[in-house]
């Protein structure tokens, strides 16, 4: 009866449709009583009903997931850029946890984990198989308390004990690097992002005119689309920055630049991207590839070009739903393929292995490409050991002689 009544509720709650499964929505229920009355352990139905709902969306994209009601509050505080826990960007991949980069100057990055670890266990739980979510949810913590992650990075496995924090990102830091140029960072797209840019450029500019920049979003993992629109905003005066498209045609978006002060339009311009380079990073440079508005240097970017929708549920949970590739302004996707740098510069000064770089084609489940004074702000110097950089500093001297004639 209750197993009757269970698959009754269901097919209550679907939209009408002719084309229902009714005789899988029976199986469903089936299985959730005989789990209910025969497994080894006594499961609750709120038990069952959770794990159902991670099941529906485990196996459509690595991006998207089931946010209980505690989650849910962290990632809305994550796109404020204030939370708990040890800072990094993390993908599930084949049943396992893989680290996308580390949030500058968190734990994660004190700590030395890399984009391309594995964590195969948090404290005592094995992670492996588990739902992105639960492993989320085991990564956070009392500020202040301890979490240890075992991690495999080429053949060898290490323990590492880091300490929960606070973290609260200033997502724009830079300064000036020698008399003519500019450095700008931006480690994560929140709310105010291009807001901080543009106030930060100005900055920057208004203490001597600038001869030229460099955006530096490396190791950026992304973050708020509006954001990306605002920062890529700040150097175009005219022109779509990115569109958006579902699979219903009707529906599809697209986003024009609205400068309107027009300042630094015609800045020259080095972004900086590498494989830590993901969705919102994305946008900005090839937005401004395409515009010819930058040149980007670096290594090729990770290649997310889905958006994840947020939908909230009605017991404080919410859906993170992958709903819309977005398109370059030259019609490219970047789904799995991410951007191409104009300039291949890898970093000299570290030695990279490889098979360690996590792109979006490395993950399971992944879409393919449908073709084939700004407040908080930092003035730590940029990185003097930093080859990428330098190299990004030469191409602008070059670029200022070539603006001179």
């Amino acid at each position: 009866m209750k197993r009757l009544l269970i698959a009754c509720l269901i097919a209550a709650s679907l939209p009408v449709r002719a084309d229902v499964p009714l005789e899988k929505i029976q199986i469903f229920a089936e299985v959730f009583e005989r789990i209910r009355a025969s497994y080894v352990q006594e499961v609750s139905d709120e038990q069952l009903l959770d794990s159902a709902i991670r099941g529906m969306l485990l196996d459509l994209d690595p991006h998207s997931s089931y946010l209980p009601p505690a989650i849910f509050d962290g990632f809305q505080a994550e796109t404020s850029g204030q939370f708990g826990g040890i800072g990094m960007e993390v993908a599930a991949e084949n049943g396992v946890i893989r680290v996308v980069t580390p949030i500058d100057d968190t734990p994660a990055f004190e700590a030395g984990i890399q984009a391309g670890d594995l964590i195969v266990a948090i404290d005592d739980t094995d992670v492996r198989g588990m739902d992105l979510g639960q492993a989320i949810e085991l990564l956070r913590g009392p500020v202040d308390s301890e979490v240890t992650l075992t991690l495999v990075r080429g053949n060898g496995e290490q323990q590492l004990t880091l300490t929960r924090a606070l973290i609260s990102v200033a997502s724009v830091r830079g300064n000036r690097i020698g008399d003519d140029f500019g450095w700008v960072r931006i480690s994560q797209f929140q709310q105010d992002t291009g807001d901080e840019t543009r106030a930060l450029v100005k900055r920057l500019n208004d203490q001597a005119p600038l001869k030229g920049l460099v955006l530096d979003l490396r190791n950026n993992p992304g973050g708020v689309l509006g954001a990306a629109i605002g920062v890529s905003d700040v150097f175009v005066e005219t022109g779509t920055i990115v569109s958006t498209r579902t699979r219903n045609a009707e529906q599809a978006v697209s986003f024009d630049a609205r400068n309107q002060d027009g300042d630094f339009i015609d800045l020259p311009l080095v972004v900086l991207i590498n494989e830590g380079s993901a969705s919102a990073s994305e946008i900005v440079a090839g937005a401004l590839q395409d515009l010819g508005r930058a040149v980007i240097m670096g290594t090729p970017s990770f290649g997310k070009g889905s958006v994840q929708s947020l939908l909230p549920l009605a017991d404080g949970s919410a859906l993170k739903l992958t709903t819309a590739l977005y398109y370059t302004p030259n019609d490219r996707s970047i789904q799995n393929e991410g951007i191409v740098p104009d300039v291949l510069v890898r970093q000299g000064t570290l030695t990279v292995d490889d098979n360690q770089s996590l792109r979006e084609a490395d993950l399971a489940g992944r879409l393919d490409n449908p073709a084939g004074d700004a407040e908080p702000t930092d003035d730590r110097a940029a990185p003097v050991d930093d080859y990428q950089l330098q190299e990004a500093i030469n191409m602008l001297r070059g670029l200022a002689v070539v603006t001179r004639k």
